[in-house]
């Protein structure tokens, strides 16, 4: 399989408030929209942000209703600092603090119209490569700061179905 891009699509109940926000403060470009739908890119993200509208009929009836709740839109960023002044400067709510973890992590977050959570990031000069969670495991060892687990708990063996970790 080879991958030519990368989308993360959102349920919202006002699409234009997310797509505006996301145009206004972070840059993004709306590249197609229509009623109850809009698709928004960066040349340097890395992954397009798609908004749908709740309860939209093409969406399969068990996803009509779900709400982007209890997910991160993060971005890896070089002037963390800097975006905070920025956003701060055009208002924007900040909703957690600059914190900085002691895996090397610092972020704050934003949430837009609709209650998405923005965060960005940085690695305060750890190296960790930016965007790459799985360069953060080594030898099959968890590193601070990403979970990785596995479907069963029993070991099954070699290159049996649940010998691989997935990420949550």
């Amino acid at each position: 399989m080879k991958i030519s891009s990368s989308a993360v699509s959102l349920n919202v109940d006002d699409v234009a408030a997310s797509s505006g926000f996301l145009a206004r403060h972070f840059g993004f470009t709306e590249r197609m929209a229509a009623d109850g739908f809009a698709s928004l890119a960066r040349d340097d993200a890395g992954v397009n942000v798609v908004f749908l509208r709740r309860g939209l009929a093409t969406l399969p009836a068990d996803q009509r209703e779900d709400h982007a709740r209890g997910l991160i839109l993060a971005f890896v960023v070089e002037d963390l600092e800097g975006e905070l002044a920025r956003l701060r400067a055009e208002g924007v709510a900040i909703t957690m603090p600059l914190t900085e973890e002691e895996w090397g992590e610092r972020a704050f977050q934003v949430r837009d119209p609709n209650g998405v959570i923005v965060q960005l990031v940085d690695w305060n000069g750890t190296g960790e490569p930016a965007g790459d969670p799985a360069a953060r495991v080594s030898g099959g060892r968890r590193r601070a700061g990403f979970r990785c687990r596995r479907s069963n708990a029993r070991p099954r063996g070699r290159g049996g179905s649940d010998s691989r970790p997935s990420w949550s």
